[in-house]
């Protein structure tokens, strides 16, 4: 038994010693990156089908009823696409990050609500379970089950929150922009 016991420990001396991060550490660094690429890649893709469409776009905000003012309708259609991209854009690339979590969460929460809103007025009007709505919101992903947009958006609204509160610093090109940059990679 003496013999094993030595063995092992001339084992254990010959083993190379870590000297990386712990794997929480790094996990949590790649958890900010996935939700900065998850974030800005679905905004980028959702902003660029509205912009593409922008005739289509457009019929899809007057169903809202939000605005009567056909010069607010063509704005918003002609400039919230291009917005999304933006913020998608600096979001991958991981520029003003908390900022632009903070637009996404802007317009993520009101959105949901409006969404929601609608949502509940069809359910009345059909006599349907709320569950039941499918309509294109104008999110880019057309006809759509109201239950799982709304708990899509509670996602992105949630990952917009993490991103927010400081997630996703690490290899952000630069996370807050009126911050002092240092020589450093920015600690998560």
């Amino acid at each position: 038994m003496g013999h094993t016991a030595g063995y092992d420990n001339e084992h254990q001396r010959a083993l190379p010693q870590m000297t990386s991060a712990p794997p929480t550490a790094n996990c949590s660094a790649m958890t900010g990156v996935a939700a900065r690429w998850i974030l800005g890649g679905l905004f980028i893709y959702m902003g660029l089908n509205k912009a593409l469409h922008p005739v289509d776009f457009l019929k899809l905000v007057r169903q809202y009823e939000l605005f009567q003012s056909s010069y607010q309708l063509n704005l918003i259609a002609a400039t919230l696409p291009w917005f999304e991209v933006l913020c998608g854009l600096l979001l991958v690339l991981g520029i003003a990050v908390r900022g632009s979590a903070l637009a996404v969460l802007t317009m993520l929460a009101p959105f949901t609500l409006v969404v929601i809103h609608r949502a509940l007025g069809i359910a009345a009007a059909q006599g349907i379970a709320f569950c039941a709505v499918k309509f294109d919101c104008g999110c880019g992903a057309g006809e759509i089950l109201i239950c799982r947009k709304v708990a899509e958006n509670c996602a992105l609204i949630g990952l917009s929150t993490f991103l927010l509160l400081g997630g996703g610093c690490r290899f952000a090109l630069r996370f807050n922009l009126l911050s002092k940059p240092s020589g450093d990679w920015p600690q998560s």
